[in-house]
């Protein structure tokens, strides 16, 4: 059995005192957005709750799609590294990034080269080699291939839409087939829901039918994304059948906004190759704020493992 946690958009705050020079970009929209929206639902102590609740868990993997700075200024690009370094070794812990740590051009590359070990593929060089080829990445853990795509670039103000290139979407499915050749189960991660019409037009991804014909012609098990800060279950049909696209709330979102409060994904992992259970628990913040619960559970796959269980408590997606 493995169990790995799903958690994204961290949006880690408050915001550092920005230079005149720092705000005459992009960011100014993004400091006038923080101070009138996010600021009011978005806490340190929501995400420190959340993270509490999940190591109780004992999950043998994180994994995290995006967005954990707001305005990718190089203080919140350290600081975030070094919040990584406090939740878990980056063997545990796999990353890739979202629009907002690439807020204003040049940031992505500052954000990966940061994050750089959380990232990084199992056979990729030790140092950052500072080009854009490090998407798709590649790390197996247990029974599961992690596939690490990114859909993170600098946008004009009021766009926060993400690319997926064909590069990127030719080296996706080599990296599919040789998974599934290995009878792994494959996991794919992104940071913008490759679901059209699952957010807005100018926060979608570009791609989006590059993206689900890698997935239809090398084959994948399970898709993860974070970005609309919502609760979600999406279908993709590849030639080896249907793929669950899950995403899920920001991991710091409180309680009394218009977004579903923060809440984390438990994946449970049992069987074989043509032969998987998996279940999905989502834990969320309790209505109160002052805690973090099971709020829903379900099969994605197979049957219960003997040692798990739902609830009948608990909500079906």
């Amino acid at each position: 059995m493995f169990k790995f946690a799903h958690i994204s958009d961290i949006h880690l705050g408050p915001l550092p005192r920005l230079s005149l020079r720092e705000l005459f970009s992009k960011r100014i929209t993004g400091f006038v957005n923080w101070h009138r929206n996010r600021r009011k639902h978005l806490f340190v102590n929501t995400l420190d709750l959340l993270l509490s609740d999940l190591k109780t868990h004992e999950p043998d993997h994180l994994v995290v799609t995006g967005d954990l700075v707001n305005l990718a200024t190089g203080i919140e690009i350290r600081l975030a590294g070094e919040w990584l370094e406090t939740i878990g070794d980056p063997i545990e812990t796999t990353v890739v990034p979202g629009n907002h740590d690439a807020y204003v051009p040049g940031a992505h590359d500052k954000s990966v080269n940061a994050w750089y070990p959380f990232i990084r593929s199992d056979d990729g060089p030790a140092d950052w080699p500072q080009d854009d080829h490090v998407f798709p990445t590649f790390r197996r853990r247990g029974p599961v291939a992690i596939i690490g795509c990114s859909t993170s670039n600098a946008t004009p103000p009021f766009s926060a839409s993400g690319y997926y290139s064909p590069r990127q979407a030719r080296e996706t499915v080599n990296l599919l087939k040789k998974a599934g050749e290995e009878g792994l189960f494959r996991v794919v991660l992104i940071h913008h829901p490759p679901i059209h019409r699952a957010t807005s037009s100018h926060k979608r991804m570009i791609g989006i039918r590059r993206f689900a014909a890698a997935i239809s012609t090398g084959g994948a098990e399970l898709v993860l994304h974070g970005h609309t800060h919502l609760n979600t279950l999406y279908w993709l049909t590849s030639h080896h059948g249907q793929v669950p696209v899950v995403g899920i709330a920001s991991a710091s979102q409180g309680p009394g906004g218009h977004k579903p409060r923060a809440a984390y994904n438990l994946f449970t992992l049992s069987g074989e190759p043509g032969a998987w259970n998996l279940l999905c628990e989502r834990h969320s913040l309790t209505e109160n704020g002052d805690g973090v619960a099971l709020d829903n559970s379900r099969l994605l796959y197979g049957e219960l493992p003997a040692t798990a269980s739902i609830p009948e408590a608990a909500r079906m997606l």
